[in-house]
């Protein structure tokens, strides 16, 4: 989140700059003004410089208990990992996941790439023992699991602190079932959440809907989740396309989520991190248009006028 009364055009500058070393594709300039702006969110409460800032446009889950995937995650070029020992991960496989993400924290080296570990969630069995494990080992979030109030998120937030988890390991709120979505505001409001993240496969078993092309039927609650994370002022992740066969599907569905306002999305193989980094990021030659409408914006307030004009259009 913005700092109150910090000035946005610094700050906007720098994303810019990160996001035209993004891959390019043909969005447009106002799409990238929007990110350049907007898209990247601080990785915790107490974060506030810009260093903290990032895209995600993709988000790769790897499960816990794949030693071969865990080996393989730091060379992937997706945005960020979601280390995992919920859902890919069988009952009889959580403790032997649990010590291998423990040691993939504190033993490799990820670069500047954005990791986060989603937990069981903390009514069952495994999710106190999750983060116990996690918490103070670095992570950049945990990603809680079917989240329907913040009273969830401010439980999460407490074992958290008892287990040594620093300020700078933000939540993650996945968003799973209609309560979930009817609560997305309230719980993208709580200090400790920088993210929340659409579980489109359980919301649609859920809802008792459809798998469809063009995902009609979770549009509403898509919307819904997209509206809450922004008046929040958090970020906001797409569910998983989970047809790895439907390449023509998924890159649709990346279309839609980015179209949507989605910051990017959640992925289950890595052969899909291509199309997303392509589909979430805008063209160099949208950036520099973005930093056209910054320097205008920056000239106008030096002379005191509220508007400025950038290749012939208002803007404001």
């Amino acid at each position: 989140r913005r700092p109150a009364g910090a000035p946005l055009a610094p700050m906007a500058a720098a994303a810019s700059t990160h996001l035209l070393r993004a891959a390019p594709s043909a969005v447009s300039a106002a799409r990238a003004a929007k990110l350049a702006c907007c898209h990247a969110r601080s990785l915790s409460t107490a974060a506030a410089d810009v260093g903290a800032w990032r895209p995600r446009r993709s988000v790769l889950y790897v499960p816990g208990s794949n030693t071969r995937a865990l080996a393989k995650a730091a060379s992937l070029p997706c945005d960020s990992i979601i280390l995992d020992l919920e859902d890919a991960v069988a009952p009889s496989a959580k403790s032997v996941a649990r010590k291998q993400v423990a040691d993939t924290l504190q033993n490799v080296d990820f670069g500047d790439k954005e990791v986060v570990v989603r937990v069981n969630a903390v009514s069952t069995r495994w999710g106190w023992e999750d983060v116990d494990a996690v918490a103070a080992l670095g992570a950049a979030a945990i990603v809680l699991p079917v989240v329907e109030s913040p009273d969830e998120v401010a439980q999460l937030e407490g074992i958290m602190r008892v287990c040594g988890a620093p300020p700078s390991t933000s939540i993650w709120a996945m968003i799973e079932t209609p309560r979930g979505v009817l609560a997305a505001h309230d719980i993208a409001q709580h200090t400790r959440v920088s993210c929340l993240v659409a579980g489109t496969t359980d919301l649609a078993h859920e809802l008792g809907a459809a798998h469809v092309p063009g995902r009609q039927p979770l549009l509403a609650s898509l919307s819904l989740i997209v509206l809450g994370a922004r008046a929040a002022q958090v970020a906001v992740l797409d569910g998983v396309h989970l047809d790895l066969g439907d390449d023509a599907g998924f890159e649709a569905a990346c279309v839609q989520a980015r179209d949507m306002g989605f910051d990017g999305k959640t992925l289950i193989h890595p052969k899909t991190i291509a199309v997303a980094n392509q589909t979430f990021a805008p063209s160099a030659a949208a950036v520099e248009e973005a930093r056209e409408v910054l320097a205008a914006f920056e000239a106008a307030e030096r002379e005191g006028k509220g508007v400025a004009v950038v290749r012939g259009r208002l803007a404001e």
